[in-house]
């Protein structure tokens, strides 16, 4: 009679745990098509008002004055400015302090360096974008006296520190994901250290590590407050790093402030450019998968 009922509980676990992980895997999916459904919804009330043309085409985007223009480029630049400044910053940190941790550091040095590294992932960052207004702008302002107090660059560094510890630790898994027998089978062939890290190991783990800068630079073009905070709010087509810009972002939270009234054309924009946002992160995820698939080892 145990036997009977403990057969039975096992039968029936075995059927509700995958059911419950469907439902797990099922919900994500639905959380996505209804964010994505509801910002179509929205964007297509907006270019009812608004030329699709005109939007992807123009220069000047100034939809809360008048007379209003729609050209959404410069919240673009903006935005990439940011992405390739702190991917520019980011990665040789990042990359640089993962490959010490997996292929130098001792355990100790390890266990000491490794947690006060992933601090950084849990500051706020609204502490980031205070941080780059009050210390990184006025040490570049020494530097460069013609850096305006809202400037991208010291957006740029500050979003690039935030996405450091993402991009150690996802390549240091990568990393240390390589079979051993990979690097004593390059030092048998007389490599020395790093021409086994440089020639072996890298090349290994290189999916590993090209997802790990994606889903970085993903978050740096999606970030907002450090952005709405040292950047500026000036839509500016000019690709200066040291003047004032604004981010696809940073546009979404000034409208977002309460002073635009909803479902004017003015609030449909947020989700025009959300919308944008997204397929810029859809599309550099298809990059990334195809880079993947290309340096996939034994592909």
């Amino acid at each position: 009679m145990i036997s009977f009922s403990y057969d039975k509980i096992r039968r029936l676990q075995d059927r509700l745990i995958p059911a419950g992980l469907f439902a797990c895997a099922l919900l994500s999916v639905l959380t996505t098509l209804f964010i994505v459904g509801i910002l179509a919804v929205e964007a297509v009330s907006f270019f009812r008002e608004v030329s699709i043309w005109e939007f992807v085409t123009g220069t000047t985007w100034t939809p809360l004055f008048d007379p209003q223009h729609w050209g959404i480029l410069p919240l673009v630049a903006g935005t990439l400015m940011v992405g390739v400044g702190a991917a520019l910053f980011a990665i040789p940190l990042g990359l640089g302090s993962a490959i010490y941790l997996s292929e130098y550091a001792n355990k100790r040095t390890r266990v000491i360096v490794k947690p006060i590294l992933e601090i950084l992932a849990g500051v706020p960052t609204i502490v980031y974008g205070y941080f780059s207004l009050v210390f990184i702008t006025p040490v570049l302002q020494a530097i460069i006296p013609s850096t305006q107090v809202f400037n991208a660059l010291s957006a740029s560094i500050a979003v690039g520190i935030m996405i450091t510890p993402m991009i150690s630790s996802l390549s240091e898994e990568a990393l240390l994901a390589v079979p051993n027998s990979m690097r004593e089978g390059a030092y048998a062939l007389g490599a020395t250290k790093l021409e086994a890290t440089h020639k072996v190991v890298i090349p290994y783990a290189l999916s590993g590590i090209i997802a790990s800068i994606v889903l970085a630079v993903s978050r740096a073009l999606g970030e907002t407050m450090i952005v709405t905070v040292a950047a500026g709010a000036t839509p500016s087509l000019s690709l200066n790093y040291l003047e004032s810009i604004q981010t696809m972002t940073a546009y979404i939270v000034q409208v977002s402030m309460g002073d635009t009234p909803m479902g004017s054309v003015e609030y449909q924009s947020i989700f025009a450019v959300g919308i944008t946002l997204f397929l810029f992160t859809l599309v550099m995820n298809f990059a990334a998968i195809a880079i993947t698939k290309r340096f996939k080892i034994g592909e």
